[in-house]
């Protein structure tokens, strides 16, 4: 046997373990409607290793992104289905999860969001599932009139205020609705600002400057807050508008206040979710995880730039003070 041949042998039979090591790992595909943030990458990873699976050790991860063009969901759906992934992640909004379960009606479908799940389709009740799909949400569409009543306490002058929406997302409808309802009963003019994009926002805060806006709510659709990178939050700090906003993530961006469950726990549960579906449980026997605490983040940092002074009796109702 010639030396080179003996070389490639060893190595071939070397790499053979592995190979087979590969083929018996799980394999989760990971289906979102843009990119993950890592303050929700770190935690859904952590949820997953809490029933001992790390990606690269004894799991693999194939990544799809529709990069918030949702139109393309159901093709990358589909090429999960194809690449015969055990589970599949589906998060962002609730689209990623309907591509998914319009794709498969067996493989398990783990979700994380904030919206509910049931008028939406994925699932036929909280408690019990049934089908192929369960998963997190933080319920943040259910929260915006107790926001509003937050910001009559801090800023009992302010009476015109605004609700930044994704007029191509999913949960636009819903949360103007509830925005509409909950701004008439505490005697508040509202105004819809629509954004789709981040090259939108200049002028979506342009307009709520001309409108004098005297504070604004970002929806819970991904663009403003989800991928991370709190465009909206530095352009509501630019034009001197307060943000009454949805989770700490954007407190500590430099919105004025946030209130809303702890979004990261979301995540994590859906990791141990998609860990325990991988070990045999059901989909349809696991109830879906709703939020239980709701914490205040209050950013005393952003209050004193823009003038304003938080009443002692809310700060002192804050779980957390950013100074």
């Amino acid at each position: 046997m010639k030396r080179r041949e003996f070389i490639a042998l060893i190595g071939l039979s070397a790499a053979w373990p592995a190979a087979v090591l590969a083929q018996q790992r799980p394999t989760l595909g990971l289906l979102s409607s843009g990119e993950m943030a890592e303050w929700a990458i770190k935690p859904f990873r952590a949820g997953l290793e809490e029933n001992g699976y790390v990606e690269g050790r004894n799991l693999t991860v194939i990544y799809r992104s529709a990069e918030n063009q949702f139109d393309r969901l159901p093709a990358l759906a589909a090429e999960l289905v194809k690449s015969q992934v055990s589970v599949i992640f589906a998060t962002g909004s609730p689209v990623p999860a309907r591509s998914a379960k319009a794709a498969t009606p067996t493989i398990p479908i783990v979700f994380a969001y904030g919206g509910d799940p049931v008028s939406d389709g994925l699932v036929a009740s909280f408690n019990r599932p049934g089908g192929n799909v369960t998963g997190a949400t933080f319920i943040g569409t259910a929260l915006t009139a107790k926001r509003m009543e937050l910001l009559r306490d801090i800023l009992p002058g302010v009476s015109n205020i605004a609700l930044l929406v994704n007029p191509k997302g999913t949960l636009a409808e819903g949360q103007i609705g509830e925005a509409k309802a909950a701004a008439q009963a505490l005697g508040l003019a509202l105004h819809i600002i629509n954004a789709s994009s981040e090259s939108e926002f200049d002028e979506a805060f342009a307009t709520m400057s001309r409108l004098k806006v005297g504070a604004f709510f970002p929806s819970t659709d991904p663009l403003f807050g989800l991928n991370g990178r709190g465009l909206h939050i530095t352009m509501a700090y630019r034009y001197g508008i307060p943000a009454i906003c949805n989770g700490r993530v954007d407190a500590v961006a430099g919105g004025l206040v946030s209130y809303g469950p702890d979004l990261a726990d979301t995540w994590r549960q859906a990791g141990v979710y998609v860990g325990r579906i991988l070990k045999g449980e059901k989909p349809s026997e696991l109830p879906v995880v709703q939020p239980t605490k709701f914490d205040l983040v209050i950013n005393l940092k952003t209050a004193k730039l823009l003038g304003i002074d938080i009443p002692p009796t809310i700060l002192t109702r804050a779980d957390e003070v950013i100074e």
